[in-house]
């Protein structure tokens, strides 16, 4: 079978070669390729004939097709759905910020984590990515909206923990000054609670942002919206959050859904803000984008802009995140499942 060759380091692709007594600088040349969107090795014209050949014969070259794109006519939002090489799909989302165009990528196929008012998690988990298929959300996202990415978030399809090694090798790749370079403090990575796997993330001392989907203050309340708080309870989640920022000196920030209803009370402010007393982190609220298949309904204006007047006061730094992209399904797993209905023949509205 032929390997992946863009999933490989620079290092790994160094040691390849020289066991094939090709000269060291040849695999910076193939890396420099792969990290500009090259999807042939026939189009590597700076590399031998039978080098090429050679290449084609050994690795294959991850490239997803666009099986749909979205643009928002409100803030020039760009929501893609990639088809990958066996035909499953993934989103991922470029957005336009005045420090700089971020995009938020998938690492998995599905989700296993069941969280209620997601879209992602409906069907459950098909298979996770490779490093090489998340690199290249980032890759072909940049080139065909003709935008410098500067950031990324890993928080679309996927718990980014759930596939830890192949994010840890896809970070490497694209903090590589040979390749994107984009710079650890410039990444945020999204769990929905997996303790074990912080805690390992954690020993890694990474500059990245890590960001915790919270979305609720006690266990009652979060375990009905979040499997995962039956294995891992709130108050042994938030312990991994300070063991993590004593390992790496990075503040946490808590993403934090307004549901009407579940999670947006005043008394759960009032929770969340002695929950979150005396740490270093930061609370990003989040109104709900509904999902056609649960009955979860976002918190009016009103009760998120009292939420936050409540952590505020207590001293917690507390936002209310920007809405991009409503009018394009951005919220996540919403363009897939669309795009599964319209294959198998089923009808689907704009905006569901």
């Amino acid at each position: 079978m032929k390997l992946d060759i863009k999933s490989m380091t620079l290092p790994e692709l160094r040691t390849a070669f020289q066991a094939r007594n090709l000269p060291a600088y040849r695999a910076k040349q193939v890396f420099t390729w792969l990290h500009r969107g090259a999807t042939r090795f026939a189009d590597m014209s700076d590399l031998p004939k039978d080098l090429r050949a050679t290449l084609a014969e050994t690795y294959f070259i991850t490239a997803p097709e666009i099986a749909r794109k979205q643009v928002s006519k409100r803030d020039g939002t760009v929501k893609y759905l990639w088809r990958l090489g066996d035909g499953n799909c993934v989103e991922s989302v470029l957005m336009r910020y005045r420090h700089g165009n971020t995009i938020c990528i998938s690492t998995e196929v599905g989700c296993a984590m069941g969280c209620k008012f997601c879209a992602s998690t409906l069907g459950g988990l098909v298979r996770r990515l490779s490093p090489a298929e998340m690199l290249d959300q980032v890759l072909f996202a940049g080139q065909d909206a003709e935008m410098p990415i500067s950031n990324i978030v890993l928080m679309g399809i996927g718990e980014p923990l759930d596939n830890l090694d192949s994010v840890l090798r896809f970070l490497e790749l694209v903090n590589s000054p040979e390749g994107l370079n984009i710079g650890m403090r410039h990444i945020s990575l999204s769990t929905c609670g997996l303790v074990e796997r912080i805690d390992e993330l954690a020993e890694r001392k990474l500059q990245l942002t890590l960001s915790v989907s919270l979305h609720a203050p006690d266990d009652e309340s979060r375990s009905a919206i979040m499997p995962v708080n039956r294995r891992w309870p709130v108050d042994d989640l938030l312990a991994a959050c300070r063991r993590y920022f004593e390992k790496t000196g990075r503040r946490v920030s808590f993403e934090y859904t307004m549901i009407d209803g579940v999670s947006d009370s005043e008394a759960q402010a009032r929770l969340l803000a002695s929950k979150l007393r005396g740490m270093a982190a930061h609370v990003n609220l989040i109104p709900l984008n509904a999902v056609a298949e649960r009955t979860l309904r976002p918190s009016p204006r009103p009760s998120v802009a009292r939420f936050q007047e409540i952590l505020e006061r207590a001293g917690v730094t507390a936002t209310v995140r920007r809405s991009l992209g409503g009018d394009i399904d951005a919220s996540c797993g919403q363009l897939r499942r669309k795009y599964a209905g319209e294959e198998e023949g089923t009808e689907w509205k704009h905006g569901d």
